[in-house]
């Protein structure tokens, strides 16, 4: 059977200690993917949209999500962030924008949950700003991408 950190002997959930492990860099990418019609596609682009700057709004969304990871997932840590970056990249064959959440701290946990929480908000804001004229959006692939540091070291997806 896999131990699962946050489940004690008894099998009670549990908040992992972390106090005597050292605090190190830690950086955790994510990404989303949101796919919709031709038209939503462009309109996001030519920023024709009655909402405003979808993109830009999706940015701030998915960075302040970041920095609320652990009000949202119950065993997550509150975490003092030193950096969040959250960028799009636009498929125009498949009308998708593939969206990466970076994130960033120094501290003895990792921030996958938040890179992760990150690029799911984003998604979820470019949907918001977007139902009024396309409700088929969807949102998919949201997976870690890569992590680094603590006493793991560093993993990288092999293939999405």
């Amino acid at each position: 059977m896999v131990d699962f950190t946050h489940i004690d002997d008894q099998g009670r959930v549990r908040m992992v200690d972390v106090t005597a492990k050292p605090a190190t860099e830690r950086v955790a990418k994510a990404q989303a993917r949101i796919a919709m019609r031709p038209d939503t596609f462009s309109k996001i682009h030519q920023h024709a949209l009655p909402k405003g700057n979808v993109l830009e709004t999706a940015r701030i969304a998915g960075i302040m999500a970041a920095k609320q990871t652990s009000a949202l997932i119950p065993m997550c840590h509150p975490l003092n962030l030193t950096h969040v970056q959250i960028d799009f990249f636009p498929e125009q064959d498949s009308r998708t924008i593939r969206i990466e959440a970076l994130a960033k701290i120094a501290a003895p946990t990792g921030v996958e949950m938040e890179a992760l929480t990150a690029a799911a908000v984003a998604a979820l804001t470019i949907y918001d700003m977007c139902k009024a004229h396309d409700r088929e959006m969807i949102i998919s692939d949201i997976l870690l991408l890569e992590k680094s540091g603590g006493q793991s070291g560093r993993w990288e997806r092999k293939a999405i």
